[in-house]
């Protein structure tokens, strides 16, 4: 992949946001992007957990925030699911995501592949923290960045 297909334009990021509001209407969860250049030296997993906590994300309600973190640079990425989703999805839910985001940036999909993976986060959500009436979002629905 060339670095530009890792970058995004204004138009990508406002619909990376819509997709973030659009899975958040039928769910309490919350989801987040953020995009950095490189987790550095830290390992990926460690940086993304450490971003997590950064964003508040462990502060929710239910324990059901999903942070997708991305290293531009290092063109690598994590899903991160908070303690109260890990503890009902399927095993392999994430991997299965994960997949789905990681063909659409093998074919320089940048925009779709968030878009996606952030719908089917929003998918397992809904299903497991279906929206209620006093629901209010707990977090910004930003791409944050790094």
């Amino acid at each position: 992949m060339s670095r530009k297909d890792f970058s995004l334009k204004t138009k990508d990021e406002n619909e990376i946001v819509e997709a973030i509001r659009t899975a958040e209407k039928s769910t309490s969860g919350e989801i987040r992007v953020h995009l950095e250049k490189s987790s550095g030296s830290q390992d990926i997993f460690e940086r993304a957990m450490e971003v997590f906590h950064q964003l508040k994300m462990d502060n929710t309600k239910e324990e059901n925030g999903v942070l997708i973190y991305v290293a531009m640079e290092d063109r690598n990425f994590v899903i991160y699911g908070d303690k109260g989703i890990n503890d009902k999805v399927e095993d392999d839910f994430w991997e299965s995501t994960k997949d789905v985001i990681l063909n659409h940036f093998k074919k320089g999909n940048f925009k779709q592949g968030l878009v996606d993976g952030i719908l089917m986060a929003g998918e397992q959500l809904k299903r497991h923290f279906p929206w209620q009436e006093d629901d209010e979002n707990e977090l910004s629905d930003q791409i944050s960045k790094g």
